[in-house]
């Protein structure tokens, strides 16, 4: 099967892979890092600016597919300090409608680059009918 991928001018890629890649109707988005696609550097400040930076690069990326955050089932969010948890679902909470997506949060000990947040996301296109 032949890899359709879709790529972002507002996502920066820090490695050999795709920006999200079409299995059919279901498409996965690569994780991606607080990186200030303008400087190419790593967002500073707090958790809060960072995890709003990582939905500013995936929601680029979803624009890209043509979807909207309605299309998202799945996320995983990686935080390297589980202490910000709770800000981070701050941010996270204003970027969706209920009911929102599935979500696993996860603690990890590094991230590329050095950064405190990383996410991904699963979203399935709609059907011709809608469904």
């Amino acid at each position: 099967m032949a890899r359709t991928a879709y790529s972002a001018e507002g996502a920066v890629a820090v490695g050999p892979y795709s920006h999200a890649v079409d299995a059919g109707q279901t498409i996965f988005f690569s994780g991606q890092t607080p990186i200030d696609p303008a400087t190419g550097e790593l967002v500073k400040g707090n958790i809060a600016k960072q995890t709003e930076q990582c939905f500013c690069n995936l929601f680029q990326v979803l624009q890209a597919a043509g979807l909207t955050s309605d299309d998202i089932v799945k996320v995983t969010v990686f935080l390297t300090d589980m202490a910000d948890f709770k800000a981070m679902n701050e941010v996270y909470a204003k970027q969706f409608q209920v009911p929102y997506p599935a979500r696993t949060t996860i603690g990890v000990a590094a991230l590329p680059l050095g950064a405190n947040v990383e996410i991904e996301m699963i979203a399935r296109k709609a059907t011709k009918s809608g469904e």
